[in-house]
């Protein structure tokens, strides 16, 4: 019997990385999946690779209408939503004097934006059928500050206070809301210099477990966040791999020079 038996749940930024794990883990337990994503190739790719009770829906997660698609999609094709997981996201690095209007609108558009969205597409249908839980992904960044990345770390902050604002809101409706804060996980954004072996764990040295994370750990907090085992969970706030991020940072901003 799978955790997740006869649930049926959204995944954004499910092309690649935590999002795919995600979804693949979810599948394994029994959901049907949902995956959403603007990478409409890779996408499909998991979807197929999951099967039947996968689908893959395109959405920019900034914009209202396609998250009005996304939900209808989801009922037209497994008939409710139980669980959404706010997974999409991107990193921006750079040092504050160098940090543009544009690029920090971009950060808070898809961050910040793109949660309040999805959580605002999903709740009819959760509070119709009086359950629900949503999982927002921010990050030890939303913990903690760190230098480089200021946008970034304002709108993981900025997940955890919308998060627990909801938490309050949607509790009485039988939803229930909370956020997982991820560290360093080997993927295309916590490996932004796309190194491999000895050399990236090097960088992870002064984290607790002394090595970089990879994202199918992650989704195993994210799968007991979504399921009846967390039943009793709500405004929870889920610490996976937490470590200083200084070495992150440098990487990071050289790489996006």
């Amino acid at each position: 019997m799978g955790r997740l038996d006869g649930k049926v749940a959204i995944i954004t930024g499910a092309a690649q990385g935590l999002g795919a794990a995600t979804a693949r883990l979810f599948a394994a337990e029994g959901a049907a999946v949902v995956l959403g994503d603007v990478l409409v190739d890779a996408g499909k790719q998991v979807a197929d690779e999951i099967g039947s009770r996968a689908m893959f829906q395109q959405i920019d997660v900034r914009d209202e209408a396609d998250w009005r698609e996304l939900v209808a999609a989801s009922a037209d094709r497994f008939g409710g939503i139980d669980i959404l997981v706010n997974n999409a996201g991107i990193l921006h690095c750079a040092e504050i004097e160098e940090l543009s209007v544009a690029d920090t609108q971009q950060v808070l558009d898809i961050n910040v934006l793109g949660v309040l969205l999805g959580v605002k597409a999903v709740v009819p249908t959760m509070k119709a059928a009086g359950r629900g839980v949503i999982v927002n992904t921010s990050s030890v960044d939303g913990l903690r500050g760190v230098n480089g990345l200021a946008a970034y770390s304002a709108s993981k902050w900025a997940v955890r206070g919308l998060s627990r604002s909801l938490a309050y809101e949607l509790g009485p409706s039988g939803i229930r809301v909370c956020t997982i804060h991820p560290g360093g996980m080997n993927t295309a954004v916590g490996n932004p210099a796309g190194e491999s072996g000895e050399a990236l764990q090097q960088h992870y040295v002064d984290a607790p477990l002394q090595r970089i994370g990879e994202p199918e750990e992650i989704a195993q907090a994210t799968l007991f966040a979504a399921s009846d085992a967390a039943s009793d969970l709500s405004g929870a706030e889920i610490a996976a791999g937490r470590r200083l991020r200084t070495r992150f940072a440098q990487r990071c901003i050289l790489a996006s020079r």
